[in-house]
C-alpha cells in the first residue's frame, strides 16, 4: 500500500513539475514589465502640443527652380510693387507673369493659428511668403488651406541688374525670376535670349 502511494506521489510531482517550474520563473516577467512601462511613457502626449496639429495633407514643396526640359523661365512679380512701365512692357510683350500678394508682416515666427489665419484669407494656391521666410509652422498651415506651392526665387531682377543669390549665375531652364520696382527688364530680356529660353507660365508647371 505504502509503494502505491509512493509511486502516486512520483507521479503528482512529474505532473507538477511545469507548474512549478513556470511559477519559479515568474519573478523574471518584470524585467519585460518595466520595458512596457517604458514603451508606454515613449506614446503618452508631450507636455508642450506642437506648433501645429498634424493633418493628413502632405507639405507643400518650397521651390526656387521649376525641374523642366522645356526652355523656360518663370517670371514673378508682387501685385502691390506695381510699376507702370513694367506693367507697360508686359502687355506690349504679353509675357506670362506670374503675380503674388505678398502677406503685410512676415508670417515665420507667428503661432499656427495666425499663420493659418492669414493663409486661409488668400485662397491662393502658390504662395510667396514675405522675403522669403517661412519655416515648419508656414508649411503646415499652407497645408491646411490648400496652398501647393511655396513659391521662392533663384535670381532677381533689382535696379542693378540679375542678381543669382545661390546656384550658377546665368539663367537655367526652370529657373524662377523675381522682378522688384524700378529694374529694367531690358537686362533680363537680353539675358533670356541669350539662353535661348523663354518666359513661361509657372501655373502651367506647378
Amino acid at each position: 500500500m505504502r509503494r502505491r502511494v509512493r509511486g502516486a506521489a512520483v507521479v503528482c510531482a512529474w505532473v507538477l513539475a511545469p507548474t512549478l517550474f513556470l511559477t519559479g520563473c515568474a519573478p523574471s516577467v518584470a524585467p519585460i514589465e518595466r520595458l512596457g512601462k517604458k514603451a508606454a511613457e515613449g506614446v503618452r502626449p508631450r507636455a508642450h502640443p506642437l506648433a501645429a496639429p498634424p493633418s493628413g495633407r502632405a507639405l507643400p514643396p518650397v521651390v526656387d527652380h521649376v525641374p523642366t526640359r522645356d526652355r523656360v523661365v518663370f517670371l514673378t512679380y508682387d501685385a502691390p510693387d506695381h510699376d507702370p512701365r513694367f506693367t507697360a512692357t508686359v502687355r506690349r510683350l504679353r509675357l506670362p507673369v506670374s503675380r503674388f500678394t505678398p502677406e503685410r508682416t512676415t508670417l515665420a515666427g507667428a503661432s499656427y493659428a495666425a499663420q493659418r489665419a492669414a493663409l486661409c484669407a488668400r485662397r491662393t494656391r502658390l504662395l510667396r511668403p514675405p522675403r522669403g521666410a517661412y519655416d515648419a509652422t508656414t508649411l503646415r498651415a499652407a497645408a491646411d488651406c490648400g496652398v501647393t506651392g511655396i513659391v521662392l526665387w533663384r535670381a532677381v531682377l533689382t535696379p542693378a541688374g540679375l542678381a543669382y543669390p545661390r546656384g550658377p549665375r546665368h539663367l537655367r531652364p526652370g529657373d524662377i525670376v523675381r522682378l522688384t520696382p524700378g529694374a529694367a527688364t531690358a537686362p533680363l530680356l537680353r539675358a533670356i535670349r541669350e539662353r535661348n529660353l523663354t518666359a513661361g507660365n509657372l501655373r502651367d508647371y506647378l
